[in-house]
């Protein structure tokens, strides 16, 4: 299962409750989120990420990724190495 948190202070988007409906998630502290081996970050209609989903496999972050995208958000990391802002993949709206 998925681990995510909403960050604090920093507005959801419009369109989270598509996220939390489409993916299996477990609510759990920034903290934990943070201790998973691979990180998603969503970001909200300011530019900021207000959602840090974390996965244990590489297959769980891979379907993740699949239901994000089904939702037409975009990885704005597709075509970058590493991770940006602490984060294999940061979705947003195009």
């Amino acid at each position: 299962m998925l681990k995510t948190t909403l960050l604090d202070g920093i507005k959801p988007a419009a369109f989270d409750k598509q996220i939390t409906t489409n993916l299996l998630l477990e609510n759990t502290t920034a903290d934990v989120v943070r201790m998973e081996k691979l990180l998603i970050g969503v970001r909200n209609e300011d530019g900021d990420i207000y959602r840090l989903i974390g996965a244990t496999k590489h297959n769980s972050f891979t379907n993740a990724v699949e239901e994000l995208e089904d939702l037409e958000l975009v990885d704005e990391l597709g075509d970058v190495e590493g991770t940006v802002e602490g984060c294999d993949a940061i979705f947003s709206e195009a």
